[in-house]
């Protein structure tokens, strides 16, 4: 990964966040909504949790109706069902049924009787027509305080400057008839405030009227149950803090707690209402626990759409609020929380970019973005589920989104640009998995020049002028593309970079612009494989009555600048220095020594250091000194310090290198008699030219010595 793209990938995580914790602060509806929905699916995922066995429900279903009859039943029935449930033990019974009208007075003295005796039954109310908060401190009606003032909120605390509530108020009210209600312990409203999209995740604990605080019925009933008053305390921006002896109610500001549902309809105990009557059940199977009575049968249609259930009974949304308080099952949204919420905007984003500053294919790209968008899913569940903390799901996933989208857009539109351009620039120079790994690391190719090690191959036809002159311009253009394409394939095949073209040579780099660690092995196979598939262009050139062609090479490993050379306006990528030039000086040696391929003492001392580093396990072996001939201790024009050089040929007879390598060594002493007969032999023997050359050259110094200071080094007088 290179430091520059790391750091436009990060900040392109950075941005993201920063534009998604804008939208996040703005609060706007569409995306709540949509988060909303998202925490849905959460409960549904999650599926059923056990509620508080403590809290239970006596239902008004079916079976009761078809045993009792029609709804509503005569409160006599009611009384027995109240008087049932204290013989089986319930603590606190709570009504979520108002008896706002008089039946008839012996039965309405029978129910009010029964609720009287028990002394521990919470009756319902509610409240319509839904209005503006109003003011604390406003004294209600005479009636209406006579009516609620064993359940409105008598303990609050103020904290600071408090003039208004937000909490939501009513400005009138539906009670239970008198009778009834002076003999309840305590009453709650009932009243069920969906989401602006109908669904139910949230109960109001409080509403306000005529000046004063009321508690809901589960509320009112875990007063009851609790033995303990109800605390509200009030701040400036609403309500501060709800608690019931040692248990906090974590509400909003306006008296709204988030319900942490247990699951579909039936996750609580229900117990059918004629079992109780008809005392069908156990002894103290009800003792201790907190009873809810309200209908759940189809007729009665007091359903909830719940992100758990689209049809879940009223009943249940008490009873559900009654059960988290008791287990203390809150859905956590804090400071904490937000914090955390802004952690996950922030996080993931820079973990996806992060990922994506390595990658360059899309569906690669796609498929972090798709894990890195599970691994938040994972984490914001595990949070849900286990530490019961109510994240937002949306606004991490915009993030994300956002950071993907642009990170992509970066790379198709600048990056893929930028691709194509060196695509276009070096598609005719270099292999196309050279280009592909340019194009990866784009950072790699320093315009501009820089020193590096590279090994150069030069290649040229032999008698070129010749050739021309026999040919018509047309047959010449034909002769020179049906030999220049293969030899520059050879090149690319092994990852050497096309130079250029020297009218019928070639120049190729090997090592740059990429780099090559066997850079002067991929130049020896190129140079052997020039020279095999020569025999196949003549064959070509034959049955075209071209003229046939010769080549020689010419290989030298150094160092070299490579770059980018030129003008703004028109540049080669090229290589330059005394590394290029003694290559080029090689090639043309193989006229003087009639050979093919020759290459520098620094090439063969770069085979041997890869030979030594890589313990024979590379190609190289095909590259051994048995595959090298050494010809000659030369000083090429424009050098001043003698090169040894070596013939290349992976045909040549061992034999004959060994014989020759002898030769050369007595030739070096001066002993050119000696050395004269086995050149003289070797070229017999093997028609081998190039020792025919050195017996002549023994010839020559056998007539005019060299002088005894002669150090064995031959002057190359021609380029």
């Amino acid at each position: 990964m290179k430091p520059r793209r790391f750091i436009i990938f990060a900040s392109i995580g950075i941005v993201s966040a920063i534009l998604t914790i804008l939208i996040y602060t703005q609060k706007i509806d569409f995306f709540n909504a949509i988060d909303l929905k998202l925490k849905d699916v959460r409960f549904r995922t999650r599926g059923d949790v056990e509620p508080d066995k403590r809290v239970v429900i006596v239902a008004i279903d079916e079976k009761s109706i078809n045993e009792l009859g029609r709804w509503p039943w005569d409160r006599r029935v009611i009384a027995k069902l109240v008087e049932s449930l204290k013989l089986y033990g319930a603590r606190t019974i709570a009504f979520d049924i108002v008896f706002s009208e008089t039946s008839n007075i012996a039965s309405d003295k029978v129910l009010s009787d029964s609720i009287k005796k028990s002394g521990n039954v919470v009756s319902g109310y509610f409240f319509r027509g839904e209005g503006p908060p109003m003011a604390e401190g406003v004294e209600p009606p005479a009636e209406s305080l006579v009516l609620l003032e064993q359940s409105r909120i008598k303990v609050l605390r103020t904290k600071g400057n408090v003039n208004n509530i937000p909490v939501i108020g009513y400005p009138t009210v539906e009670l239970n008839i008198p009778i009834i209600a002076e003999a309840a312990s305590s009453a709650g409203f009932f009243n069920i405030i969906h989401d602006n999209d109908g669904i139910l995740r949230s109960s109001n604990l409080l509403i306000i009227h005529n000046g004063y605080v009321y508690p809901s019925l589960a509320l009112s009933a875990l007063r009851n149950y609790l033995g303990r008053e109800i605390i509200l305390e009030i701040a400036p921006y609403g309500v501060d803090n709800l608690l019931i002896g040692n248990y906090r109610i974590p509400s909003d500001e306006s008296g709204r707690l988030t319900l942490n549902y247990y699951g579909k309809g039936g996750t609580f105990k229900n117990i059918p209402a004629t079992d109780v009557i008809h005392k069908r059940l156990k002894p103290d199977s009800l003792k201790d626990s907190l009873v809810f009575i309200g209908p759940t049968e189809v007729g009665l249609s007091d359903f909830r759409a719940t992100p758990v259930d689209p049809v879940l009974p009223g009943v249940e949304a008490h009873a559900t609020v009654a059960s988290i308080v008791l287990q203390n099952r809150f859905l956590i949204r804090d400071g904490r929380v937000i914090a955390l919420e802004i952690f996950f905007i922030i996080f993931f984003p820079l973990i996806l970019t992060t990922l994506l500053s390595f990658i360059r294919r899309t569906i690669i790209a796609l498929l972090f973005f798709l894990i890195t968008i599970g691994f938040y899913l994972l984490a914001n569940y595990i949070s849900f589920k286990d530490y019961l903390l109510n994240t937002s799901v949306l606004f991490p996933l915009v993030s994300i989104t956002i950071s993907y989208l642009c990170s992509e857009a970066y790379r198709n539109l600048i990056e893929e640009k930028q691709s194509r351009f060196l695509k276009k620039a070096f598609t005719s120079y270099v292999s196309p998995d050279l280009v592909s790994e340019i194009i990866k690391s784009p950072d790699t190719l320093k315009l501009g020049g820089e020193k590096r090690e590279i090994t150069v191959l030069f290649s040229d036809i032999r008698g070129f002028t010749s050739v021309s002159e026999s040919l018509t311009p047309e047959s010449l253009v034909l002769l020179l593309n049906q030999y220049l394409g293969p030899m520059t394939n050879i090149v690319l095949k092994h990852r050497g970079t096309l130079d250029k073209y020297i009218g019928d040579a070639i120049m190729a780099i090997y090592n740059a612009p990429l780099k090559i660690e066997d850079h002067a092995v991929r130049a020896c196979e190129t140079a052997v494989e020039m020279v095999d598939k020569l025999k196949e262009i003549n064959n070509t050139f034959r049955e075209k009555d071209f003229p046939e062609i010769d080549i020689g090479i010419g290989m030298n490993t150094g160092d070299a600048i490579i770059g980018n050379m030129g003008t703004d306006i028109r540049f080669d990528y090229t290589a330059i220095g005394d590394t290029v030039n003694l290559a080029s000086r090689l090639e043309g040696l193989n006229k003087i020594y009639e050979t093919h391929i020759i290459v520098s003492e620094f090439t063969i001392k770069h085979l041997k250091d890869m030979e030594t580093r890589r313990h024979g396990n590379s190609p190289i072996h095909r590259f051994t000194d048995s595959r090298f001939r050494e010809l000659d201790l030369i000083k090429v024009k424009g050098k001043d310090k003698p090169v040894t050089i070596y013939e290349l040929s992976i045909t040549m007879d061992k034999a004959l290198i060994k014989k020759f390598e002898e030769a050369l060594g007595l030739y070096r002493k001066q002993w050119f008699k000696d050395a004269q007969e086995i050149f003289a032999h070797l070229s017999a023997e093997y028609g081998d030219k190039t020792s025919e050359i050195f017996a002549e050259r023994c010839a020559e110094f056998m007539d005019n010595p060299p002088g005894a200071d002669w150090d064995g080094v031959y002057i190359a007088k021609a380029k």
